[in-house]
């Protein structure tokens, strides 16, 4: 049995989900705390209108050209099974706090995620990893996307991954666009934690990044075990996001 320690301050870090887009209400606290945070200072890739997506067939194009494959971590990482997820689902937080696949929001044109490992060895535990991307419809329904990351925490103090995982005690922090140095997207969260499973025990690190630029968001999970230290978990997750980030620029800004 799972041992269920108290698990504090959460964050939804499974890389979407949340309320469609016709059952928004115009403003919530949340998305009026990230939208004011700092002046707006625009988009952080000069797109070209003709490279971005305008179909689901589109933007799944896109998103197989930009979202992390095994090399986008670094040496030692690869796919599990299943590698991708179903398209035509993407993860929402229930009134339960478990995740669960759902259809995705009315505001998402396309969103795939992506599950890696690093293998267990030498008495170490495999790292589980995950990368998602969603292309929205538009820009503001991306930053909706990042704004209920700060709603799910206050709603759930303990999420369930899946039967056996939970996640807990953690640490997070916002950047916008131009603070402390953070140029890469218009807005990035981090979230650092404790990750408890019923297979490889616990508490574990627990690491998710996620980031916003134009109508996209793109989010790497890491999930620790024993022997395995945070930073090696940042470090993976850090350097997927990265790359994720530098392909999307290349896929839509314009051409010199």
């Amino acid at each position: 049995m799972l041992a269920l320690a108290p698990l504090l301050l959460v964050v939804a870090c499974a890389g979407g989900g949340g309320t469609p887009a016709k059952e928004r209400p115009s403003a919530s606290p949340a998305r009026s705390t990230a939208a004011t945070k700092t002046p707006d200072a625009g988009p952080v890739i000069d797109a070209d209108p003709a490279r971005l997506p305008a179909t689901r067939k589109a933007a799944l194009d896109l998103i197989g050209r930009v979202i992390a494959d095994p090399d986008s971590f670094g040496p030692g990482v690869v796919a599990r099974r299943p590698y991708e997820s179903d398209p035509a689902t993407w993860p929402v937080l229930g009134a339960d706090c478990v995740w669960r696949q759902e259809k995705p929001a009315s505001s998402v044109l396309a969103t795939l995620t992506r599950s890696f490992e690093v293998p267990a060895a030498r008495g170490k535990g495999p790292i589980r990893l995950s990368a998602v991307m969603t292309v929205h419809r538009t820009r503001e329904d991306a930053r909706w996307e990042m704004a209920e990351s700060i709603e799910e925490t206050m709603r759930c103090p303990t999420q369930q991954l899946r039967k056996g995982e939970l996640i807990g005690s953690m640490i997070s922090s916002s950047l916008m666009r131009g603070e402390s140095a953070q140029n890469n997207s218009e807005d990035a969260l981090t979230e650092a934690g404790e990750y408890r499973s019923s297979v490889l025990g616990g508490p574990h690190p627990y690491l998710w990044q996620q980031a916003q630029a134009l109508r996209f968001t793109v989010a790497v999970t890491g999930k620790g075990a024993k022997g395995r230290a945070e930073k090696e978990i940042d470090d993976l997750t850090t350097q997927a996001q990265a790359v994720m980030l530098t392909r999307l620029g290349s896929a839509v800004a314009k051409q010199s």
